[in-house]
């Protein structure tokens, strides 16, 4: 009881960023005092709930088995299973991401039909699960991880000159949103067990690096996706945006239908989430490796606390957190003050990722690996203040109507020269903490935002402008994580001499 005590503790001092932001906007800016509060603040409370019991199912239930599976597999010495595991862990975990499957719905109506999203979740699935498998070759390897991820963005950036200008925020958006709050600390796990258990691996600079090369494959398969569908059958922007204008409608009435009660049915929907990883996992365990899970009464009590602790965190935030937040985002952009859009969306960049349970988890084990050498909260808050800077600087690109692959290339150039300056121990970490932002907090708030803008601002199509705020945010907290590793290497050398 102490310890969860103290989980919740530290769960609603992680909350009160974004409450203290929601409630400046709401009092200081929309001057309106939201008229179900009593609901935002059970949500909220709910919300502390869930993220206590997620952080210690993970610690129970998922960081066990995923660390003791890759032990297992570097133990039987089998290339094949063990890519085979990786592919099915990439896919399986991808394929019932709900963010994955807002995204590709959302697509779906912008593009009327064009853009399947069965057929965009099928990419996407198949890219992650082929950037596992790459990824677990990489750590068997000892290949230093930057080679990849410097030829990946070059393949992003050369394609996108050549993808549909429809596609291109759209694929930028999908390396975003394929990393869950589950998939994060199994696959970090996966990375970090295998590290541990090569001779000659490290696993602070060896074990992380597969969820960065989870968000980078899916920018390259989809817009790919997006060649060959463009090319079949084009589409003019003003068609897109007449379709969008229909779609917007469409999601408003069923919003006004929308039963609260509804709610509940995301106890299901996180089980069904859950099982098809579960099934990968022990279908391995059993059938391949043909051992019992050790402690499984522990597993299992760390798997149903998981569960819980998801239902719980989506409970609140469709309770507190995710109203409000689109009122104030549409608020906002009717207000037409730009320095306030751009206020909005750096607060709550910062407020959404210093909650986000994926990013606890990976700064946990960050902490662990290092040996103390990397702080979990000064982490936390590099990579929220990159998240912030990227989601204004999203903001203002979809204000002022700029192309989004000029910002992305440029950030791309950014990356690859902190990549040389920045410690080795650090650049796997940074790498995975772009992906890491953008999952369950994060992603429906700066979705709500950039369509918002898109909708409301004159000449601005949601197709084309709506999408991309989720690359900006995965894009510069590998900026802000190296930049803290290249000063935190300076002052520790300072203080040797």
């Amino acid at each position: 009881m102490k310890i969860f005590l103290a989980d919740l503790k530290s769960s609603f001092g992680d909350l009160l960023p974004i409450v203290l932001v929601v409630a400046f906007f709401q009092v200081a800016v929309v001057r309106a005092v939201p008229e179900d509060l009593p609901s935002i603040v059970a949500g909220l409370v709910i919300v502390a709930v869930g993220l206590a019991l997620f952080i210690r199912g993970l610690e129970l239930g998922i960081f066990p088995i995923g660390e003791s599976l890759a032990t297992d597999f570097a133990k039987k010495g089998s290339l094949f299973w063990l890519m085979l595991f990786a592919f099915t862990i990439g896919f399986s975990t991808t394929v019932a991401e709900p963010a994955l499957i807002a995204i590709a719905d959302k697509a779906a109506a912008i593009s009327a039909g064009k853009i399947d999203a069965f057929f965009l979740r099928m990419t996407v699935a198949a890219s992650v699960g082929f950037a596992i498998s790459l990824g677990v070759f990489r750590i068997l390897t000892g290949h230093p991880i930057h080679y990849y991820i410097i030829t990946g963005y070059v393949l992003v950036v050369a394609i996108t000159f050549f993808a549909p200008v429809e596609i291109v925020g759209l694929a930028y958006d999908s390396g975003g949103v394929t990393t869950s709050t589950v998939t994060v600390p199994l696959v970090a796990a996966l990375g970090i067990g295998l590290a541990s258990s090569i001779k000659g691996r490290n696993p602070a600079v060896d074990g992380f690096g597969l969820i960065a090369f989870a968000s980078l494959t899916p920018m390259i398969f989809v817009q790919l996706y997006g060649i060959v569908v463009y090319a079949i059958s084009p589409e003019t922007a003003h068609e897109s945006f007449m379709v969008m204008e229909e779609a917007v409608r469409e999601t408003v009435e069923v919003h006004e239908r929308f039963d609260p009660w509804d709610i509940l049915w995301d106890l299901v929907a996180v089980v069904k989430d859950v099982a098809p990883i579960l099934a990968v996992i022990f279908f391995f365990q059993y059938a391949v490796i043909r051992k019992r899970v050790a402690h499984l009464h522990k597993i299992a009590v760390g798997i149903v606390l998981v569960i819980l602790g998801l239902y719980a965190f989506i409970l609140g935030l469709e309770m507190g957190l995710f109203p409000i937040g689109e009122t104030i985002a549409f608020q906002l952009t009717a207000m037409k003050n730009d320095m306030l859009i751009y206020l909005f969306g750096f607060l709550i960049g910062f407020s959404t990722t210093m909650a986000e349970p994926s990013l606890l988890a990976i700064a946990i084990k960050a902490k662990e690996v290092s040996e103390g050498r990397i702080h979990d909260t000064v982490l936390r808050v590099s990579v929220a203040i990159g998240v912030a800077l990227g989601i204004a600087l999203g903001a203002y690109r979809i204000v002022a109507g700029d192309p989004l692959h000029y910002y992305i290339i440029a950030g791309y150039i950014v990356v690859i020269l902190l990549t040389w300056l920045a410690p080795k121990y650090i650049v796997p970490i940074a790498y995975d903490s772009g992906g890491v932002t953008t999952s369950t907090v994060t992603v429906p708030l700066v979705a709500a935002l950039g369509l918002g803008l898109a909708e409301n601002i004159e000449g601005r199509n949601p197709l084309i402008d709506g999408f991309g705020l989720i690359a900006f945010a995965s894009l510069f907290p590998m900026i802000t994580v190296m930049a803290y590793g290249i000063y935190a290497d300076y002052v520790a050398k300072k203080e040797e001499k």
